[in-house]
């Protein structure tokens, strides 16, 4: 890219040689189109990577728990890697606004690779869950500093162009992801390594593409040059956002196998508290060099922007974490082909992300998608709400199809907003804050949904089965002497007519709900329509939270999208008036 740097741009006011790295010239002093997509290259692989890991974990954990002996512990799994990611996020925001993000997005992929490693060398659940909280400090950066490098090089308006490579991005890997960590998990060996091991070995060669990749391509201008004599760490608020975060997360994650009113859950909460207001009150005393500044909270758009993110995040993530489930439970899709059956929802993701990116791009309006998003978000979640063991997929898939539309609306342009709401050199810490307030919410949105989800399924269960059994269909089955010869079978309508006091198979259910799928499928389909019945609730209770998400963005005011990108903005404060 050298040919198209002019000479004012090739060293920054720091003394760091940027010749051959810098944007085009002319007035504007903006990077090309052709710059950017060369710079997009090495970000959408290292975006690539986290995007991959969460798809193909989430397809093959049971596996791996089988094969680890630790079925019971497999949440530890997820909330270790959730809780770093979640913790690190704010932390890679603030500091890349200090000290630049190229280094910083290339020592996340590398410590995300190295715990991708360790991961495969894993003998426990535990220690899978200690390499996860590794391989979670690298994704906490993976996001943020992708989001807010393209912050600093393109102007919002014209980001908004972009949004189509990074979601056809996200639907590859939705698409890949279960495909390749069901065929990893299905392997009993493959080289002589354990097939599931070989989910997190992917991530070597493909970090390693893409610190390669990066290295060669992402060279930009830092956003402004700063006194590092005069920068100061919120090292204190860190230390209280672990101290916060950490306690509550956990009872997020384990409330509802503890019990919410446990000791445990208590004690979780009431350390949580406190490391809450120790947060805000060292936010406070830190002022401008806060991790999360306070004052980000009195720009009416971006409290907006980041109280809509928390909402939705926990109609989206509470509402999409029960499709897979739903597809596997209750129509007895494999997980390769509960991935593939998401595809609906992806496709109305990219198509609502690319149709408004280029309408926001045109007219620099924005305020209006979210809104509608939120809309369609919750009509989605409505009709899904209507979805039982007996609904056909192809209204699953419409339904699935308008959630995917309204995400699609939602996710970038609340990204825009806040971005723009926000002054230029603080790019890194605004899109920290609204992906820490998503995750948050998400988090949230999970464990809440999960209990309603296992607290209900039960009593769901029993009333369908009561039902069935009313019908001469089951009774012919139950007295069935080649359905009776099947040892389960005949173990579920034993203990149907005489239940143990240990739960006995409804338990055994909650547990491992592949027994659905081996019993008699007149027998199964109580079992089912109890589940769908759960997840029913599950969805009303998602879309009653994005109706508040609703009312919340009905008070966004409007957003002039800059016309500049955040490094141009910040030269043109800092040259002298004429």
């Amino acid at each position: 890219m050298s040919e198209n740097a002019t000479p004012a741009a090739a060293a920054d006011p720091s003394g760091q040689d940027l010749a051959g790295a810098g944007p085009s010239g002319g007035p504007s002093g903006e990077y090309t189109h052709r710059q950017v997509l060369t710079i997009l290259s090495g970000l959408m692989l290292g975006m690539f990577l986290g995007a991959l890991d969460q798809t193909i974990v989430s397809t093959s954990i049971r596996t791996i728990a089988d094969d680890l002996h630790g079925l019971s512990v497999q949440a530890w799994v997820t909330t270790a890697y959730l809780i770093t990611a979640t913790i690190t996020t704010p932390i890679y925001g603030k500091l890349g606004d200090l000290y630049g993000r190229k280094k910083l997005f290339m020592f996340a992929i590398t410590v995300f690779v190295v715990g991708s490693a360790l991961c495969s060398f894993a003998n426990s659940m535990y220690q899978l869950a200690a390499f996860r909280a590794i391989q979670g400090i690298g994704a906490g950066g993976l996001f943020t500093l992708v989001l807010a490098i393209i912050g600093d090089i393109v102007s919002p308006r014209e980001r908004a162009r972009y949004s189509g490579y990074f979601m056809a991005m996200f639907g590859t890997s939705s698409v890949l992801g279960p495909l390749i960590g069901g065929f990893f998990a299905g392997q009993a060996t493959i080289l002589g390594i354990a097939g599931w091991r070989w989910v997190f070995l992917v991530n070597v060669p493909i970090g390693i593409a893409a610190l390669l990749v990066v290295q060669a391509t992402l060279h930009v201008h830092p956003v402004s040059a700063l006194d590092r004599s005069r920068i100061r760490v919120d090292w204190w608020g860190a230390a209280a956002l672990v101290v916060a975060l950490v306690p509550l997360l956990t009872v997020a994650e384990q409330g509802y196998q503890w019990g919410w009113d446990s000791p445990r859950s208590v004690a979780c909460f009431v350390v949580g508290g406190i490391g809450l207001v120790a947060f805000v009150v060292a936010e406070h005393l830190m002022g401008s060099a806060a991790l999360i500044p306070l004052r980000i909270f009195r720009i009416r758009a971006a409290a907006v922007t980041i109280a809509a993110s928390v909402i939705v995040g926990m109609a989206m993530f509470g509402g999409i974490m029960l499709l897979p489930l739903y597809m596997q439970i209750v129509h007895g899709a494999s997980p390769t082909e509960s991935g593939l059956l998401m595809l609906p929802m992806v496709v109305g993701m990219m198509t609502s992300s690319i149709g408004s990116g280029q309408i926001i791009s045109r007219t620099g309006h924005v305020r209006m998608f979210p809104i509608l998003g939120s809309a369609l978000m919750v009509a989605g979640l409505a009709l899904l709400s209507l979805c039982g063991a007996d609904t056909a997929l192809v209204w699953v898939s419409g339904a699935m199809f308008v959630l995917g539309i309204g995400l699609g609306n939602c996710m970038q342009p609340l990204l825009l907003i806040v971005q723009s709401a926000v002054p230029p050199t603080e790019i890194g810490v605004a899109t920290s804050s609204a992906t820490f307030f998503r995750q948050i919410g998400g988090t949230l949105g999970v464990a809440i949904f999960l209990s309603v989800l296992f607290s209900s399924v039960g009593g769901n269960i029993a009333d369908a089965i009561r039902v069935d059994a009313q019908t001469e269909q089951w009774q012919q089955t139950v007295t069935d002497p080649q359905v009776l010869a099947n040892p389960l079978d005949k173990a579920v309508i034993t203990e149907l007519a005489h239940p143990s006091p240990d739960g006995g198979v409804l338990a055994q259910v909650q547990d491992d709900s592949s027994i659905i799928d081996q019993m008699h499928p007149v027998l199964a389909h109580p079992f089912k329509v109890g589940f769908a019945t759960s997840m029913d609730l599950v969805f009303l209770l998602a879309a009653a939270v994005g109706v508040l998400a609703f009312l919340i963005l009905l008070l966004l005011p409007r957003v002039e999208l800059r016309a500049t990108s955040a490094r141009v903005a910040v030269q043109q404060a800092q040259e002298p008036p004429v």
